[in-house]
């Protein structure tokens, strides 16, 4: 139901733009047979105001891939360097949770784990809502950050790096078989706020898929019950997309321009000191406004990165919202 929806929507819009661009047109033409001007004008206006939203639902139609239209999870770890990479690997947590609200999903956090003087060893989020994997998806990688550190007392300029992990959320109907024996489950305290009964038991849980070497750890609720199911669902969801990203390298295999995704490839740049400057590697795209991109405005970059993964191509994103 949800595929018939998607592609009722599609068909419907692709049919009003095909009817109103043939409006506009002969509208076009009446204003020059009569002379008017001011309705030639008007007309004209209409059309680049069609073309704008042609490009966007163009975007919008790169969300073809199998699980596209599911859910997300985002998972943030920082990267060698202490405070630094962990300061820098919260200001992405909170990107991608402002990044969420911006596009009106729900955000929900998984996991989290604090770090030693400021920031975050690690967090995962849930973006709850139609579309969210597959908007997202391009975002995997590792991000780079420049800028005057604001713990280094000689004001010295910093390089740190955080890598960014995003994987759908599968729903029932998608069956992944695993095998308990492949796994090795962990239970532990969690961490940070959350009362006495958090900090005092077991309730946190960590899953390791021996076979694969994927981990995953949920430690938000206060039964180890319930952290364990989300942790198996989280599992579930990181096999789902590891094979999902092999069968798109497979497909991909003969695209010279292909890279793979891991620690080491850098997929965006954001400069702070001594210039304003947010560049990504991939597409080209860039912004002199690195704090409203770190308020969650990254649809542009995300359009691009899509546009080049399905087609090979690049779009216009000076219109994306």
């Amino acid at each position: 139901m949800r595929e018939r929806r998607q592609l009722d929507e599609a068909i419907a819009a692709t049919r009003a733009l095909q009817d109103e661009l043939t409006n506009t047109v002969e509208l076009i033409e009446l204003a020059e047979a009569e002379g008017d001007t001011a309705l030639e004008e008007e007309a004209i206006t209409a059309l680049a105001e069609l073309a704008r939203r042609a490009e966007r639902d163009k975007v919008e139609a790169l969300l073809s891939g199998e699980a596209d239209g599911l859910s997300t999870f985002v998972e943030i770890n920082a990267g060698a360097g202490g405070t630094e990479s962990q300061d820098w690997a919260e200001m992405l947590h909170r990107m991608y949770v402002r990044w969420g609200e911006r596009r009106r999903f729900k955000v929900e956090m998984i996991d989290h784990s604090a770090g030693e003087q400021a920031g975050i060893k690690s967090a995962t989020i849930l973006v709850k809502g139609e579309g969210a994997y597959g908007w997202a998806k391009t975002e995997s990688g590792v991000h780079r950050l420049v800028r005057i550190s604001p713990y280094d007392s000689s004001a010295r300029r910093h390089t740190s790096f955080a890598s960014v992990w995003v994987y759908p959320e599968i729903d029932d109907s998608i069956e992944i078989d695993i095998k308990e024996s492949d796994c090795r489950i962990d239970t532990y305290r969690a961490s940070g706020a959350g009362g006495q009964h958090v900090n005092t038991t077991d309730s946190a849980v960590r899953i390791t898929h021996i076979p694969t070497g994927i981990v995953v750890s949920c430690q938000t609720e206060r039964s180890q019950h319930k952290n364990r199911a989300t942790a198996w669902k989280m599992l579930r969801a990181r096999l789902y997309e590891a094979e999902l990203q092999r069968r798109e390298a497979e497909a991909q295999a003969v695209n010279a321009t292909k890279t793979d995704i891991g620690w080491g490839h850098q997929i965006r740049s954001y400069v702070l000191q001594p210039y304003q400057l947010v560049k990504d590697l991939r597409t080209g795209v860039t912004s002199t406004n690195p704090q409203e991109v770190l308020d969650g405005a990254l649809d542009p970059f995300m359009a691009a990165a899509l546009s080049q993964r399905v087609t090979g191509e690049k779009v216009d994103v000076s219109d994306v919202d």
